[in-house]
């Protein structure tokens, strides 16, 4: 518990100031991912990273370059059951890039960075809503993601990915996956373990 709220207050356990680490790669088959770290101690971190990275198989590559740094909004949704068009004239004139909804109808309100709390307040404050969620992530490029064709694909890197979010240091994990011939289920417990 102590070590959680040092880590709220941006220092480790022992007192020394944390400081965040960005680690690309590409996983098979061909997934580009970011891993996003706060650490005490970057040349250790990224070691057992990397380490951890190449007994999956993978290789330390650039793949930013394949993802936007972008802030998402998601509003819990309401008994107005409002939709799009109810928020999107004030969305956008808060900064909003684009609106949409997802499986749950839920309003998802997507923003530059450093867009993201005025977009939310902005919402928040005309409509009422209420923020279920607001995160600054790497959302994959459409045009480069990589269709996922087999279960073996999905179970190695999923195994990668709970090897990764059982290091205390990993923050965020981002790939540019998409669903393919996945099942829904399959799919579903993938997106899950993913932080975008």
């Amino acid at each position: 518990m102590e070590a959680a709220i040092a880590r709220g207050q941006g220092k480790s356990a022992t007192g020394a100031a944390l400081e965040s680490v960005t680690l690309e790669v590409i996983m098979p088959p061909t997934v580009a991912m970011i891993i996003e770290t706060e650490t005490d101690n970057a040349k250790r971190t990224l070691s057992d990273l990397r380490y951890l990275v190449k007994s999956h198989g993978g290789n330390v590559t650039p793949t930013q370059y394949l993802f936007q740094k972008k802030g998402r909004v998601a509003f819990e949704k309401d008994e107005r059951n409002l939709g799009i068009d109810d928020v999107l004239d004030e969305a956008i004139e808060a900064g909003a890039e684009d609106v949409e909804t997802d499986e749950d109808d839920c309003i998802i309100v997507w923003t530059e960075p450093n867009k993201t709390i005025s977009a939310a307040e902005a919402l928040q404050k005309s409509h009422g809503l209420k923020i279920e969620s607001s995160d600054i992530i790497w959302d994959a490029n459409e045009d480069t993601k990589v269709s996922l064709e087999s279960e073996d694909a999905v179970k190695s890197l999923s195994e990668f990915i709970d090897a990764l979010q059982d290091n205390p240091q990993v923050q965020g994990v981002y790939a540019n996956v998409a669903q393919g011939n996945l099942s829904e289920d399959l799919w579903g417990e993938l997106q899950g373990r993913l932080d975008a």
